[in-house]
């Protein structure tokens, strides 16, 4: 459990919940409230005690599933009082190693699409509190601990200064739990971004390799499991962006601001969810690109097979069309006949090997002018 008290551009992490719950705590700022979903499941009682001081509400029972559930998919939902998003990011690591009583499940496929497997990150925004529950490795959660410390040093001296710009913002420490939770969020889908150069580094070199004319592919269940991890990539990257445009569609429709400053914070949560939608697009984009590849790639895969499979049966019936006469020939001089023409000259085995090889080579001649032997150039 990481406990962040965030004041201005003054970030401070707390070792337990029980300070916070006392009278006028974190009476200027906000809380990050970062869990696993063990460390969720056994404080439960003492995080919804802090939700009900400090908001005067508590989760309700069926997002607290939610947040509890591994298997969820991406999607938001809300109440009077907070919201809910869980959004589903890259695995940190592989899955567990099997035990020595397990046997190894062998997988194929290269290590870059062994790692399309996603767990659910679940968000509770409050007006004062920003609830997230990791999985058990918490990754994404120290990565931007470690940057939001980062960012709090960085500002001291200068917290007065106006932020003019989203862009002046970004390396700022977030202004409340929307901005904070929507910063996490845009780091998951920076994962999914770098995952996509090295899926497009793969597919390349399975697509050279399919379309080279010399090699032989064999390693068919490598891409049809790479298909299927796009797919699932495509899935989950569309759950993504429903998500955050329902959101988007919740922000919209909250009554405008009076005051310039609330109305200027609005304005930036606004900018950085729509940042963070076009950061998903352009993974779904990239991702159904992929796919597309990966499906142009086999069929001229087929269809360079098919042509060369073509070249050769070309080549196979002019040489039999160029043996037909010969044999043809030699068929009329095996008969069992008494008196056949040449057959009792002295040189009429020549004249007959003559003529056939006369035969042969003008029919070679005309396959060739009309490109019949020509080689296809691939």
């Amino acid at each position: 459990m990481r406990i962040f008290e965030i004041t201005g551009s003054q970030v401070a992490e707390h070792d337990a919940l029980a300070p916070l719950a006392l009278p006028g705590a974190c009476a200027n700022g906000y809380l990050w409230l970062s869990l696993t979903r063990d460390e969720f499941r056994a404080s439960l009682a003492d995080v919804q005690g802090i939700l009900q001081t400090l908001c005067g509400t508590q989760l309700v029972d069926l997002h607290v599933s939610d947040l509890l559930n591994d298997q969820l998919p991406s999607h938001y939902d809300y109440t009077s009082q907070y919201d809910v998003l869980v959004f589903r990011r890259l695995a940190a690591s592989q899955r567990a190693a099997p035990s020595a009583s397990e046997p190894p499940t062998a997988r194929s496929g290269p290590p870059v699409l062994r790692r399309v497997d996603t767990r659910p990150v679940g968000f509770a925004v409050f007006d004062r509190v920003l609830l997230s529950v990791h999985p058990e490795d918490g990754a994404v959660r120290d990565v931007y601990a470690a940057k939001l410390m980062a960012a709090a040093r960085s500002d001291r001296g200068d917290a007065a200064a106006p932020a003019l710009d989203v862009r002046a913002t970004s390396a700022r420490v977030p202004t409340g739990p929307a901005d904070l939770m929507l910063r996490v969020v845009n780091q998951i889908v920076d994962a999914y971004l770098d995952l996509r150069r090295e899926l497009t580094r793969q597919l390349d070199h399975w697509q050279a390799e399919l379309i080279d004319p010399r090699s032989r592919f064999t390693n068919w269940s490598a891409l049809m499991e790479a298909r299927q991890s796009l797919h699932h990539l495509d899935e989950i990257c569309e759950d993504q962006r429903s998500a955050v445009q329902d959101w988007i569609d919740a922000m919209e429709t909250l009554p405008t601001p009076e005051l310039p400053t609330e109305l200027r914070e609005r304005e930036l949560i606004m900018v950085r969810s729509r940042d963070v939608l076009e950061h998903i697009e352009r993974v779904v984009h990239h991702v159904r690109r992929l796919e597309q590849n990966a499906e142009t790639a086999v069929q001229m895969h087929f269809s360079v097979q098919s042509h060369r499979a073509n070249d050769i049966m070309r080549v196979l019936t002019v040489l039999t069309a160029i043996f037909l006469p010969l044999n043809l020939i030699a068929g009329i001089f095996g008969m069992n006949f008494e008196f056949i023409p040449l057959v009792h000259k002295a040189d009429g085995f020549w004249i007959a090997m003559g003529s056939m090889g006369v035969i042969a080579v003008a029919l070679v001649l005309v396959f060739w002018r009309k490109r019949y032997l020509a080689r296809t150039a691939h």
